[in-house]
């Protein structure tokens, strides 16, 4: 048995810390009781700073981790792609897996416990299943020709017996509107929710919304000067273009946990359709990418005045200068002053455990679950993450 005091413990079954408060765990990490301490000068093991459970990173691209410090910041997502398709396969396999097995290393000593990890390839395979972190893995499909539909997915369809023969929960998924063919979107669409999971890139970039409703902008002119085809045009937010191809697969509601990834570009018209159909429907942050590649964050006031389930991932190391969970709380936190610490850690842990159905273990720190115990330290002197905050694993 051990006990471990802090200046606040974050339950997590509301948004609100315990004060100079204790968890109690089994030697297996299993949560016995919390409470508050009558003394804390004698409690043995004692941290200034904030115990919380450990993170789920929502949306990563681990196998990407050899591009770290390559990409040119603010290019916008035209641009970014340019880099994704100059930069991806500049080094050799070996020294890919050399990189992400460091990064995976590294997220679970700063706390994370699970992650929704995008998968193109198998590089990843081997260590994410060897690794004490949870990891669904969504295999994700590209192509803008309706012609190649058949043989993307049943290539997919091999990469995931793989991940399978891993040990991974693995799901095939959907990239992005603007990255596939109105039948590839619909056919990737239904091998991932035969699974009960999808991940889905929406509304990340404005480029992205205006190829969708006008068939304008520097990314529609990107892939038309390529030869490419593109996604027909809508005159409505790309999200209810997503929306309309999921019901080819079938009919509404959607009870599968779905998460939408990003949603820079969210507005309330496409937030209040998907709300319609969707009944576990997630809605993934990665701020420090989208300042990287757009200098823009996502409307967070409308997300919590619609009461969306908000969770949170780091995405790459293309777009990111790290996979750290606690940088991207602290982004959050100093652009949106006005949530709470709390609400913020309920969107890092709790709510991505709920979608990967792991909230019987995972997200909060309760009497029978094995969380993670992360302790943030360098707090200010009223409880708030400051700029010289790290998180470490201490359990």
């Amino acid at each position: 048995m051990r006990r471990i005091a802090a200046r606040y413990i974050y339950t997590l079954e509301n948004n609100e810390p315990l004060c100079d408060a204790f968890v109690e765990i089994e030697d297996d990490g299993t949560v016995v009781r919390t409470g508050i301490c009558e003394d804390i000068t004698s409690e043995k093991e004692y941290y200034d700073g904030a115990i919380v459970p450990g993170f789920v990173n929502a949306h990563c691209h681990v196998e990407l981790s050899h591009l770290k410090g390559k990409f040119r910041k603010g290019t916008g997502m035209a641009g970014f792609i340019d880099q994704i398709n100059e930069l991806r396969d500049t080094v050799g396999r070996d020294e890919k897996i050399s990189d992400l097995a460091r990064e995976i290393e590294g997220m679970w000593n700063s706390g994370v416990s699970a992650m929704a990890d995008i998968s193109n390839c198998n590089d990843s395979f081997a260590v994410k299943a060897s690794s004490p972190m949870y990891t669904r893995t969504f295999i994700e499909l590209f192509g803008t020709e309706p012609e190649d539909c058949d043989n993307i997915v049943e290539w997919a369809k091999g990469l995931k017996a793989e991940a399978d023969e891993a040990g991974l929960d693995a799901s095939i998924t959907p990239h992005a509107c603007y990255t596939m063919s109105p039948e590839l979107l619909t056919a990737a669409s239904a091998q991932g929710l035969s699974t009960g999971y999808l991940s889905y890139h929406s509304q990340e970039s404005q480029e992205e919304e205006d190829m969708i409703a006008s068939g304008t902008g520097k990314m529609a002119e990107n892939r038309r000067n390529a030869g490419m085809s593109t996604p027909p045009v809508t005159g409505k937010p790309s999200l209810m273009y997503f929306i309309d191809r999921l019901t080819k697969v079938h009919d509404a509601p959607f009870d599968e946990h779905v998460l939408l990834v990003h949603n820079v570009c969210l507005t309330e018209e496409a937030a209040s359709a998907a709300l319609d159909v969707m009944k576990n429907v997630y809605w993934a942050v990665c701020p420090l990418s989208n300042i990287f590649i757009h200098d823009a964050l996502p409307p967070i006031g409308l997300m919590r005045r619609l009461g969306l389930k908000i969770a949170v991932g780091t995405d790459s190391l293309s777009s990111n200068d790290s996979l750290d969970m606690a940088k991207e709380i602290y982004c959050l936190k100093t652009n949106f002053p006005e949530v709470p610490l709390g609400e913020i850690l309920v969107w890092a842990s709790r709510n991505g455990a709920d979608f990967l159905s792991k909230s019987d273990v995972l997200g909060s720190i309760e009497p029978g679950k094995r969380p993670g115990l992360v302790l943030i330290d360098a707090l200010d002197n009223v409880g708030n993450m400051t700029q010289a905050s790290v998180s470490r694993r201490i359990v």
